[in-house]
This record gives structure tokens, C-alpha cells and sequence, in this order.
């Protein structure tokens, strides 16, 4: 089990999908609410381990996003604090889409936040 990182995410698969293998912290929040959480976690200390606008979807369009942040606190660092700040600008440029989904599409979205995931779990754990 990897302990030098853990995940911020609102998708309800992740914690599925992970059971207690990982450190995950899951809030029924929205998108740009989980970068603030990352943001407020940075202030801390800690440090982006994944980039917050990872993939393809814009934010808004998909409600799920899952960031990989360090265990460790450290001095703030200024790095990851431009580029989650960067994140919430962007977020708040995008219209609001994702209420306007049927059912089904939640899914599919929950699996692309989780796939990204993945592949940054896969990396980390190489370390």
C-alpha cells in the first residue's frame, strides 16, 4: 500500500474501486469544491502529485474529479499552489453542464475521472 500519497476526489467509484488500499478522502461535493479542498491541503503543505485538469473533459462538463496530493507537509509549494488556482479560474470559465445529463452518463464519467486515476495510481506506485 502506497502511503506517500493520497486521493481528494468526489467520485464515488474511487472508494469502490480502492476499498482501503489507498488514503482516500471522498466528499459528495462538487468539481471546483474539490480543488478548493486541494487547494486548502496545499496551504498545509502538501504537493500536487497529479494535475488537477487532467484529461480531456472540461470542468463543469463532468461532475467527478479525483487529485492525487503527498501525505508529507512540507514548506507551501508555490508550484502547486499556481497551478491549482490556475484549475479553479479555469473551472469558473466553464458553464455548469453536468445537472443536465441523463442517468446513465454519470457513469461513464465516473469511470473516465477513475481511468485517469488509475494510470496516476500506476505511476505513484512505481515510485
Amino acid at each position: 500500500m502506497a502511503k506517500h500519497y493520497m486521493i481528494i476526489t468526489n467520485n464515488p467509484l474511487v472508494p469502490k474501486k480502492l476499498d482501503d488500499s489507498r488514503i482516500v478522502t471522498y466528499r459528495d461535493i462538487s468539481y471546483e469544491d474539490v480543488l478548493k479542498e486541494v487547494r486548502d491541503r496545499i496551504h498545509e503543505g502538501h504537493r500536487l502529485l497529479s494535475h488537477p485538469l487532467s484529461g480531456s473533459v472540461k470542468p463543469n462538463e463532468t461532475p467527478y474529479k479525483s487529485v492525487m496530493i503527498s501525505t508529507g507537509k512540507g514548506e507551501i509549494d508555490e508550484g502547486s499552489l499556481a497551478i491549482i488556482e490556475n484549475a479553479i479560474q479555469a473551472c469558473r470559465k466553464f458553464e455548469f453542464k453536468s445537472d443536465k445529463y441523463k442517468p446513465s452518463v454519470y457513469e461513464d464519467f465516473q469511470l473516465i475521472d477513475w481511468t485517469l486515476l488509475e494510470s496516476g495510481i500506476a505511476s505513484a506506485d512505481a515510485w
